[in-house]
């Protein structure tokens, strides 16, 4: 078993916009990711299933040509390889969980979100 606290993960400044805190486990990758408004993390995909939770604020997503706003305590699952982009409507907080592990984030190659 382990217990990780968020105050105790690094904040990765992605972009002026966007941060977050990752933790990767053996079969999966967790991460709070802090928006500030009018952030937008832009069209791209990937081979891992997403499940997003918002915590805090309003995100519009962008899903497979279809349009979702999330609001606290909603749950969005996005299926590997589907395009998608997220714009915050307001300053937010989520939790994404990813599998299998983000061994791309753990190699850097995630210049999608460092624009």
């Amino acid at each position: 078993m382990t217990v990780v606290r968020w105050e105790d993960v690094p904040i990765e400044v992605m972009n002026p916009r966007v941060s977050r805190r990752v933790w990767h486990g053996e079969k999966m990758t967790t991460a709070q990711v802090i928006m500030a408004e009018g952030a937008v993390v832009p069209l791209h995909h990937h081979p891992h299933e997403q499940t997003t939770t918002l915590v805090s604020g309003k995100l519009l997503f962008r899903v497979g040509g279809e349009e979702i706003i999330l609001s606290p305590g909603d749950m969005l699952r996005i299926i590997p390889h589907v395009p998608h982009e997220v714009t915050a409507l307001e300053s937010s907080v989520a939790i994404d969980l990813f599998a299998p592990v983000r061994d791309d984030w753990q190699r850097g190659e995630d210049a999608y979100l460092r624009g």
